[in-house]
């Protein structure tokens, strides 16, 4: 039977009509907070309009010249998470005098920028990265461990301070380690169907095939247990159980990792007291209040939210920098939430609940295994990044110290999550090319191709 090609064009101008409207919104948003603070438009506007949008311009050019059949959807999401996240920094700027973060910020973001061309320039199929499982692996340990030898900040040892330079290494092992995982599972896709051992109603794969990959993720988490990293022992718990559902179709999978993150958490919470004491902040966040110290955090935090109301006091209007030294960081959400209110953090949580769901319709087109778990695995990290830090900002589960995707300061955060965004764009482009010669190998879709992709996904 002849198979009809999906017909599609490649929307890059569609794309480049979203960027405009992108950093628009970004600009916008620059002079409304300068206009809220100072009552005069900044007189950088053009330089940062400028700057945002010549970035945006070329990452357009380097997906249009390397990737045209790509979403037309990633790249304007980015554009704007991280345009909105250069805006809601300089309005903490403008309230924490000696505090400039937004440009150094601006300078993560060309430097990711940079890393997103690069890598959709040079990486031509992502199939290529299979090869190196075992290199990503050996460094994304090497990257783990290293801050070890570190003093801690904060509580946690998780940063690597050189002069003036410091950077999260785990941040960059988030990757290596869904590469590993994608490439692992792909290969042993047909070994991980057979039956091993039954735990009551578990059935458990050959241990030699889970075997190594269970003590690489132990091993991967145990030091950060050591570091007392304990959002990005919860990240990299929550996307092993993902990609391993994914690539067995068995539900187990997800019960067994919620009874073991259940139980992981209730032992750390209990014996290590970083964290221990965040969970009594979050049993009880008033607790400061009560006994004459004031608000913590979290009290503030949740002001913050409940100051905003569904439309917000406006940018620049709030008094979310009475958090105090994570405003600019772990507590981002909380600005955006009383000066944009619950509509303007319900709209940035749409372009999270976008991104991430066009990242696994992508993985989901594709009928190579590597490709789809590689696309789930990325996916994956962004909305489990989110859950956890909007979790712990809000007052639904303890806090755990991450860097809101895109919108808080941080450069290790910032430059990584612009490398994810590649990577799904280099995928995405594999998924909807039209060429029917490459069906088969997932670099195109056809009609006929796409239930079975779906299929096998299960």
């Amino acid at each position: 039977m002849t198979t009809a090609t999906v017909e599609r064009r490649g929307r890059r101008g569609v794309e480049l009509s979203l960027l405009v409207c992108a950093v628009l919104i970004c600009v916008y948003g620059y002079v409304t907070v300068g206009l809220a603070r100072n009552h005069q438009v900044p007189p950088d506007v053009a330089g940062y309009g400028a700057g945002l949008g010549v970035l945006a311009l070329l990452a357009h050019l380097a997906v249009r010249l390397r990737a045209r059949w790509a979403d037309p959807l990633l790249l304007p999401i980015a554009v704007l998470l991280n345009g909105l996240g250069l805006v809601l920094i300089y309005r903490l700027d403008l309230s924490t005098p000696g505090e400039r973060a937004a440009p150094a910020q601006l300078v993560w973001s060309t430097l990711g920028v940079t890393l997103f061309i690069v890598v959709v320039v040079l990486l031509r199929d992502h199939r290529v990265l299979q090869r190196y499982a075992y290199l990503s692996v050996a460094a994304a340990l090497a990257l783990l461990t290293v801050p070890i030898f570190f003093p801690a900040v904060n509580g946690a040892k998780i940063w690597i301070r050189i002069g003036g330079l410091s950077f999260q290494p785990g941040e960059f092992a988030k990757i290596l380690l869904a590469v590993f995982f994608a490439a692992y599972l792909a290969a042993n896709r047909q070994a991980l169907a057979y039956a091993g051992r039954r735990i009551w109603r578990l059935q458990l794969p050959a241990g030699r095939v889970l075997g190594p990959l269970v003590a690489i993720w132990l091993l991967s988490v145990g030091v950060l247990i050591l570091e007392r990293d304990l959002g990005t022992s919860l990240l990299f718990f929550g996307v092993f159980v993902i990609m391993l559902y994914v690539a067995t179709g068995r539900t187990g999978w997800v019960a067994a990792g919620l009874l073991l993150a259940g139980a992981g958490a209730f032992a750390v919470g209990t014996l290590e007291p970083h964290v221990h004491n965040r969970v009594q902040d979050w049993l009880d966040p008033f607790a400061s209040i009560a006994a004459g110290r004031g608000p913590g955090q979290l009290a503030q935090s949740l002001f913050s939210f409940a100051a905003g109301g569904v439309l917000g006091t406006g940018l620049g209007l709030g008094h979310s920098t009475l958090i105090g030294f994570a405003a600019k960081s772990d507590f981002i959400l909380a600005t955006a939430g009383e000066e944009l209110g619950f509509t303007g953090l319900t709209a940035i949580f749409l372009l999270y609940a976008l991104m991430t769901a066009r990242g696994y319709g992508a993985g989901l087109a594709l009928r190579d295994p590597f490709g789809r778990l590689l696309a789930i695995g990325c996916s994956s990290i962004l909305a489990l990044q989110v859950f956890v830090i909007a979790g712990g900002v809000m007052g639904l589960i303890p806090l755990t110290g991450m860097a809101m995707p895109f919108l808080a300061q941080g450069g290790s955060s910032v430059v990584t999550n612009w490398i994810i965004v590649a990577l799904l764009i280099r995928v995405s482009d594999s998924a909807r090319a039209p060429d029917p010669d490459t069906a088969e190998t997932g670099e195109g879709l056809t009609v006929s191709a796409l239930p079975t992709a779906v299929e096998e996904s299960r």
